[in-house]
């Protein structure tokens, strides 16, 4: 189109000006160059406006001129340019928009489903208490009917969240949990575990909550707990019971040999008094079951789990050393899972308790298995045994305590055909936990039978050591 009009402009005679005409290859020089180019094609069609115009180039007017067309040229150009450039910023912005608009339903839509199909009641208030949004699950919780918790209090089902403060200039968002009773609304009572947190919005304070019902939880630990107990009580009692025929034996004893010496016939006391060691005789008569009811198969890797999330922390607060050197594929034994925890955590703690004084403390928890047995090491460094024969007795003279923690222990350990056995060391002491192992969700009862009687009939030595040490 330039050299269109710059061979139609030489080929007119005449004083007849056709520059004008560049205008329009700038319209289309400006959606297709760049700033730079588009200044050259301006300074291209401006010499070519002064070569064939027939202006005078040596007038006084000539620069003005020149300025004026060039400018006229580079400012159409430029115009075209930014305009094509805005649209394209444009049009790419609008894609933008489009795409975050498309993400951002698409995250909803994922959001949405996932709080609709969430197990846990999930929902949003305002400070009032007015609930904004729910769940199905929230319904189900509550025992309302679908929809019908909108607009509703939230402080009529969770009254503990009404001391929950609003974040303002004198509160901060709060992003924590608790634990409270939540209220149905058909009036049961349940144990509620409550995740929420505060924030603000331009429609004022809000809160998100998710709460879940641990009843069932809650009575699953009680009604452990109460079977722990029992079973601790049943051995605690049969302790005392066979500490109470001893001294029952020794007075009837010395009973009978009164009755010989026929210095008291006939006297009503001295007939009473027997009659009192007979029957007390028979409160006594009581023994420990060999098993309990919650016997079953034991994954003993979750246990030893269980129980370094429970006792580490509290052995770094006491600059203990915590080595496991355990198998990582643990075969399955056959135990009570409380009773064994329970085992676990009184050799810990009585570890823990015979370090205190010891320079070096470092406890050693390591695992050995065979085909029909796994054994569970505990060996600290601590200050020893003085007297070990007297290790699984009740009442211990020398414990720090009652002195039945042990005695417990192997208790436990026995009434499922376990056993809990000390092996001397030149420093420190290490107590085996041994279990049988569960072969298709049974026992190995042969095999634990014949390590628990082996075990029994072992007499335990003295520790070199003079060390004074006591179990609890």
């Amino acid at each position: 189109m330039v050299a269109v009009i710059a061979v139609t402009d030489w080929r007119i005679d005449g004083n007849i000006p056709l520059g004008f005409l560049y205008l329009f290859p700038m319209l289309l020089a400006g959606s297709v160059l760049n700033r730079w180019q588009i200044g050259v094609a301006a300074a291209l069609c401006s010499l070519l406006t002064e070569l064939f115009d027939g202006f005078d180039w040596f007038s006084l007017v000539a620069i003005p001129r020149d300025i004026l067309i060039f400018a006229a040229f580079l400012c159409m150009g430029l115009f075209v340019y930014e305009v094509g450039r805005s649209r394209q910023l444009a049009q790419r912005h609008l894609e933008d928009i489009e795409r975050e608009s498309q993400a951002r339903a698409e995250a909803e839509e994922q959001l949405h489903v996932l709080v609709e199909s969430s197990p846990a009641a999930v929902f949003t208030a305002t400070s009032e208490g007015r609930i904004l949004l729910a769940n199905e699950a929230a319904h189900r919780l509550f025992a309302v009917a679908e929809g019908g918790l909108r607009n509703r209090s939230i402080h009529e089902f969770l009254p503990s969240l009404g001391n929950v403060p609003a974040p303002d200039a004198t509160h901060s968002p709060l992003r924590t949990a608790m634990q409270c009773r939540g209220h149905r609304e058909n009036g049961e009572v349940f144990l509620a575990d409550l995740w929420f947190s505060t924030y603000q919005t331009s429609a004022g304070p809000r809160l998100a909550a998710m709460v879940v019902d641990t009843s069932e939880e809650l009575r699953t630990r009680e009604e452990g707990s109460l079977n722990q107990l029992l079973a601790g009580s049943r051995i605690l009692v049969a302790a005392v019971s066979h500490e109470i025929r001893n001294v029952c034996g020794a007075i009837a004893i010395a009973h009978a040999n009164l009755a010989r010496t026929r210095v008291f016939d006939g006297n009503k006391d001295f007939e009473g008094l027997g009659n009192l060691i007979v029957a007390l005789e028979k409160i006594a008569a009581m023994e420990l079951r060999n098993s309990t009811d919650q016997v079953a198969s034991v994954d003993l890797s979750s246990v030893l789990e269980e129980l370094r999330i429970v006792v580490e922390s509290a052995l770094d607060e006491q600059d203990v050393h915590l080595k496991w050197q355990t198998a990582p594929d643990l075969p399955p034994v056959w135990a009570d899972r409380q009773s064994l925890m329970q085992v676990f955590l009184n050799l810990t703690r009585n570890s823990e308790r015979a370090m205190r004084d010891s320079p070096v403390r470092e406890l050693t928890i390591t695992t050995e298995v065979d085909a029909r047995r796994v054994a569970i090491r505990f060996r600290d460094t601590g200050c020893g045994v003085a007297h070990p024969e007297q290790l699984f007795r009740p009442f211990q003279q020398q414990a720090r305590s009652t002195g039945l923690g042990l005695y417990l222990s192997r208790a436990f350990m026995r009434s499922f055909r376990g056993d809990l056995k000390f092996e001397p060391r030149e420093t420190g002491a290490t107590f085996v936990v041994e279990l049988a192992r569960a072969v298709n969700g049974k026992p190995n009862y042969e095999s634990a039978d014949s390590d628990s009687a082996r075990g029994r009939s072992q007499s335990l030595p003295r520790e070199p050591e003079p060390a004074t040490r006591s179990r609890a």
